[in-house]
């Protein structure tokens, strides 16, 4: 027995088979490419991080910290090998909203309430994982999302202004912002003005001529450097200030369990974001290149990388479909990029923290003003616009409750309009009335009353599950179609080939309506019933009283007994 026991301690650890999919097998013949996309990821990603920080509302260290150890941790327990996971303007934006009515930015006690929120993002992020509800992100639609993210880009945008004018103050309200900026426009330092213009410059011009090289990165280093050659300080320009060096301390914030419930809608709408945007990021990379790709996993990685924030003194970390894509152009294939990225980000706190503290402050609000316009697709609306009008006007609702009410807000609008989208379709599905055309071949014309498939005929489609909401419709236009029909209908065939479901409401509805048409001697006949719903029409007793005998597989079974009159 000892000797077995000891036998056991000699073995080494082997970690489960879903860790290190992100990183494992290794492709050597792209370790190269790998190196460059994390160091170009480095060079674009640290002013990033730096700039959400002023979104976020804590300390310019805190976005550093995001680029660690969070990192590591997807790298290790993700699915992903493309997937970059660090800060993020949309959760940024969500946690500064949700924090700013409990307690100032300027209190040390703000930043541990924003510690608890990426542990308590992690928990939930895990109970998703465990009760496999990923696919709640689905009910996020493309629509309302590039609506939340366009007002967030506009409300991230605004809150730049003052900061672009080296302004304090001006709230956190957009129209308040605006009219600070508007107000101090004539009392600010031309040097900021200067700053704040050739930093959007740079950035603007290197997007549309280098898109490839980080222009925001030289315009960090071409400040500093100025910033330290010219004392900006000096002429009234503010700089970031004392920046820590050395890497994150280790521990759990220090908060009270009270004060648990008072974050916890903060970290719900971060998480539903979270799941939205790192999904659809993670499953359209692994689609480009055939990679394996487990949404499950990546949740666990997701979680992981949010409670390694909340323990390192920092905030919400999130799958960043921009630094995905700019480790990806780079050549990067692999979570051997963003360990790289992790090693440039570990000698710049090392070694370079004392640099940043010469940055000036209105350098950050240009670049987190271009992350602002980034995030406004215009494009993405425009094409909304054009193809459905009327998601546009959802998109559009969405936009305007995050600028003028709040991200959060906009977050449970993003949802609830989504659902609404959802149930609107499924109310109003589409329906047809099936014909032979001159080829014998079937074809769909409207559902329309005194519209038949042929003397004594109607074949009727209805494309959608049958639930409560719909349910009244299909009766009343099956009805309808009955009513009107000239000659007098003999049978109705439900083409049912699209119905996947039945809820309790449209069961008796369907029952109302066998009953109806019973007293107007028309058959009901169905055609093409998927088998586990047929099972439910037996649990619901329908077989029985429609008559087994007038269920068919197929439609041209139903048509020879029809024409054959054997029912």
């Amino acid at each position: 027995m000892k000797n077995s026991i000891e036998k056991i301690g000699r073995q080494p650890f082997k970690p489960p088979s879903r860790w290190f999919q992100g990183i494992l097998p290794l492709n050597r013949a792209n370790i190269g490419n790998d190196l460059i996309g994390g160091i170009v990821l480095a060079a674009i990603g640290i002013p990033e991080v730096m700039g959400y920080t002023k979104i976020s509302g804590t300390p310019i260290a805190t976005g550093l910290y995001t680029l660690l150890l969070p990192a590591i941790v997807f790298a290790i327990f993700g699915s992903s090998r493309h997937l970059v996971v660090a800060a993020d303007s949309a959760t940024a934006a969500i946690l500064a909203a949700g924090l700013l009515g409990l307690v100032p930015p300027e209190d040390p006690h703000y930043l541990a309430l924003a510690q608890l929120v990426a542990i308590l993002v992690a928990g939930l992020l895990l109970l998703a994982r465990l009760f496999r509800l990923g696919f709640l992100a689905d009910f996020l639609s493309r629509t309302v999302l590039i609506g939340f993210l366009t007002g967030v880009g506009i409300q991230v945008a605004i809150g730049q202004l003052p900061g672009l004018l080296d302004l304090q103050g001006g709230g956190h309200q957009p129209v308040r912002q605006i009219l600070t900026a508007i107000a101090g426009l004539p009392h600010a330092n031309p040097l900021a003005i200067g700053i704040s213009i050739a930093v959007l410059m740079t950035i603007q011009l290197f997007d549309r001529f280098i898109p490839k090289f980080p222009g925001a990165l030289l315009a960090v280093l071409v400040a500093i450097f100025a910033s330290w050659q010219f004392d900006f300080a000096s002429y009234g320009i503010s700089v970031v200030g004392n920046v820590p060096g050395g890497l994150p301390s280790w521990g759990l914030p220090a908060v009270t369990l009270a004060e648990i419930p008072q974050v916890v809608g903060i970290a719900l709408s971060c998480c539903i974001v979270i799941i939205a945007q790192s999904a659809a990021t993670a499953r359209a990379y692994a689609f480009r290149y055939s990679d394996n790709f487990n949404a499950n996993i990546d949740l666990e990685g997701l979680a992981a990388a949010n409670l390694a924030a909340g323990l390192t003194g920092t905030f919400v970390v999130n799958g960043s479909p921009t630094k995905t894509e700019i480790v990806d152009t780079a050549g990067g294939r692999s979570q051997v990029a963003q360990l790289s990225t992790v090693a440039v980000v570990l000698i710049v706190i090392l070694f370079l923290a004392k640099p940043i503290s010469y940055l000036p402050n209105p350098v950050l609000a240009a670049i987190v003003f271009s992350i602002g316009l980034r995030l406004i697709d215009i494009q993405g609306l425009r094409s909304i616009f054009k193809t459905h009008r009327e998601e546009f006007y959802l998109a559009i609702v969405t936009a305007v409750t995050v600028v003028f009410i709040g991200v959060k807000e906009g977050i449970i609008a993003a949802v609830m309009l989504s659902l609404i989208l959802h149930v609107r379709h499924s109310y109003r599905p589409y329906s047809a009335i099936i014909i032979p055309d001159e080829n014998r071949m079937w074809q769909a014309i409207p559902a329309r009353p005194g519209n038949s498939s042929e003397s004594g005929l109607i074949i009727y489609r209805f494309s959608r599950d049958l639930f409560y909401a719909n349910a009244t419709f299909f009766s009343e236009q099956v009805l309808s179609l009955v009513k009107n029909a000239n000659p007098p209908v003999k049978w109705l065939i439900l083409e049912a080939r699209s119905i996947s479901g039945i809820d309790y409401s449209a069961a008796l509805t369907i029952r109302d309506v066998v009953n109806e048409l019973s007293m107007q001697h028309v058959a009901l006949i169905i055609s093409g019933l998927p088998p586990e719903v047929r099972r439910q029409f037996d649990r619901d007793e329908l077989t029985d009283l429609i008559g087994a005998n007038r269920f068919f597989n197929h439609l041209e079974e139903a048509l020879a007994v029809f024409r054959s009159g054997s029912v």
